[in-house]
């Protein structure tokens, strides 16, 4: 192969490359404005340890929907919580965390899309028999709670 081949060879993988991240930064700028254009907007929140969890939602709240797959937003102290419940599951070692909320306004309605993740435990490892609820608590910088919350799960594989 003779120098002017090999330089097309690079040039041609350099263009490929080149056109690759334009297609990927394109794709991300896509969903940038699509949230945009819909209203959502990320919301802050911090995950609320055990210690941190208010007396109402740990006695109150918690317990009624535990058994439920579900997410859920209470306002206590003036503060709007979130709790993700995952119901009842069979064994140690299911998992739940909050990765993302938005909020997303259409015609003067708030819904608070809650993304989270489930995580079940590795089959290579020894797991208790017991049941078990897991459930997530977050502290969220929301003002007044929204008019729906929506769940959306994605399944961490083992």
């Amino acid at each position: 192969m003779n120098k002017t081949a090999i330089m097309e060879k690079l040039q041609g993988r350099k263009l490929f490359i080149v056109l690759a991240i334009l297609l990927i930064a394109g794709i991300l700028a896509a969903l940038m404005m699509y949230r945009w254009f819909n209203g959502e907007e990320k919301v802050g929140f911090e995950i609320a340890k055990n210690a941190e969890i208010p007396k109402d939602i740990s006695l109150n709240v918690i317990p009624e929907y535990r058994s439920m797959e579900r997410a859920l937003a209470c306002v206590i102290d003036d503060q709007v919580y979130v709790i993700v419940t995952r119901g009842e599951k069979p064994t140690s070692g299911f998992q739940v965390s909050v990765d993302e909320i938005l909020l997303d306004e259409k015609d003067g309605k708030s819904n608070l899309i809650v993304y989270a993740d489930f995580k079940d435990p590795e089959k290579k490892n020894i797991i208790s028999q017991i049941l078990t609820y897991p459930v997530c608590v977050v502290k969220t910088e929301l003002k007044s709670l929204p008019d729906t919350v929506e769940l959306r799960i994605q399944y961490e594989g083992n």
